[in-house]
């Protein structure tokens, strides 16, 4: 079933809050995923299914999550846990980058992840972990953050979107 948004919007009964530990847990359905409404593309799972995103085949990667609150001062880490199925396609030698950026006026942070070189031999294993460390909050305010990989044209399919979490860092 496709639609005519060429995006899965966020709903936000998928983004999970733990209050009193600052604690932001993003399931498949609470990302903005470009794509992700067409059938095509990507698995996204139905509400109440408790499954990851499937990516089956795109040339522009984009998956993003915002904090709907305000996070108090401190500094933050964001955690994707990602999995390639077997038989995954274009990922090895396609880098995927996180992007965050803190506030509407923030800087974005870019990193470009290494480790998708090391995916092929964690197929079907445990999970990929792309961790991604947020500046020192000076402010009270939101955080914008995502997966990509839009610029090598390339298809690729096979990765799994299980969750991300925005966390205070613990001892820094």
């Amino acid at each position: 079933m496709s639609s005519n948004k060429p995006h899965h919007d966020a709903d936000p009964d998928e983004i999970l809050k733990e209050a009193d530990r600052n604690i932001w847990t993003f399931k498949p359905r609470g990302f903005n995923i470009i794509w992700g409404s067409d059938r095509r593309y990507w698995n996204v799972p139905e509400k109440g299914i408790v499954q990851p995103a499937e990516l089956l085949k795109v040339c522009w990667l984009e998956v993003t999550g915002t904090t709907t609150e305000s996070l108090p001062k401190g500094k933050y880490e964001i955690i994707f846990k990602l999995q390639v199925k077997q038989g995954a396609f274009g990922l090895y030698d396609s880098p995927i980058f996180m992007m965050a950026k803190v506030g509407k006026r923030g800087r974005y942070k870019w990193r470009k992840n290494q480790t998708t070189t090391n995916l092929r031999q964690q197929s079907c294993s445990p999970q990929t972990r792309f961790k991604l460390k947020l500046m020192k909050l000076e402010k009270i305010t939101s955080s914008i953050f995502g997966l990509y990989e839009v610029w090598n044209g390339k298809w690729k399919g096979g990765l799994l979107i299980h969750e991300a979490t925005v966390r205070p860092v613990l001892n820094s």
